[in-house]
């Protein structure tokens, strides 16, 4: 089968007109509510807007249908959905040693702008991407997230005090990340659903393995 006819059957299946049709209301609802400095800035957004909808159903459709993703696809809302823990999934990711196996992950020759992390913002984890590496200095920046320092003591102490933290991707982490799972103290919250970019970068996530990602 063709890209081009693999396309074409998923744009034909209901469950990627209701992605899109859920994704447009909510990208409308965001955009009328949004701080805009000029007119030109809202025609530019919605100018783009079709393109990035319809790329994202697609993806998110495809890497269903292709048993890429262990999680379950919410066509109603356009969004991932699985089983909330208890409490936020940092488990092994909190001591000194833990920190240091982090930073080792993110040293490796192996890791690359555009690379889909995972980043703690207080309460909940969002999906980000890499977008700068600078070894000489031993830091890291993520698009949404900013600078990181890849030192233990910064990663560790730093990070509580911002409450903005770099993570090491899991399987936990990364499913609380593409559903939105959130937390206030030990009690579980209301799901915040992914931006349209987190969800695409969603769709690239390889599962087996981290550094690799799918080419969606």
């Amino acid at each position: 089968m063709s890209q081009s006819s693999l396309w074409q059957l998923h744009t034909d299946t209901g469950d990627f007109a209701e992605l899109c049709n859920a994704l447009y209301q909510r990208e409308i609802s965001l955009i009328a509510k949004g701080d805009f400095s000029s007119a030109q800035s809202v025609q530019a957004r919605l100018e783009s807007l079709s393109y990035y909808i319809t790329r994202t159903a697609h993806a998110m459709v495809t890497v269903i249908a292709q048993g890429h993703s262990p999680l379950l696809l919410d066509t109603h809302n356009a969004s991932w959905s699985a089983k909330q823990g208890k409490q936020i999934p940092l488990s092994g990711q909190e001591t000194e040693q833990e920190c240091a196996n982090i930073i080792n992950w993110y040293l490796q020759k192996d890791i690359y702008v555009g690379l889909v992390v995972p980043v703690l913002l207080a309460d909940h984890i969002i999906i980000d991407c890499i977008d700068r590496i600078d070894l000489d200095k031993q830091r890291i920046r993520t698009n949404v997230g900013g600078w990181f320092s890849l030192t233990t003591d910064e990663l560790m102490h730093k990070g509580q005090e911002t409450n903005k933290r770099l993570l090491k991707p899991n399987k936990k982490i990364m499913t609380s990340a593409c559903t939105g799972h959130c937390w206030q103290g030990n009690n579980k919250q209301l799901p915040i659903i992914p931006t349209l970019r987190e969800l695409l970068l969603s769709c690239s996530i390889n599962w087996k393995n981290f550094k690799k990602p799918l080419a969606i």
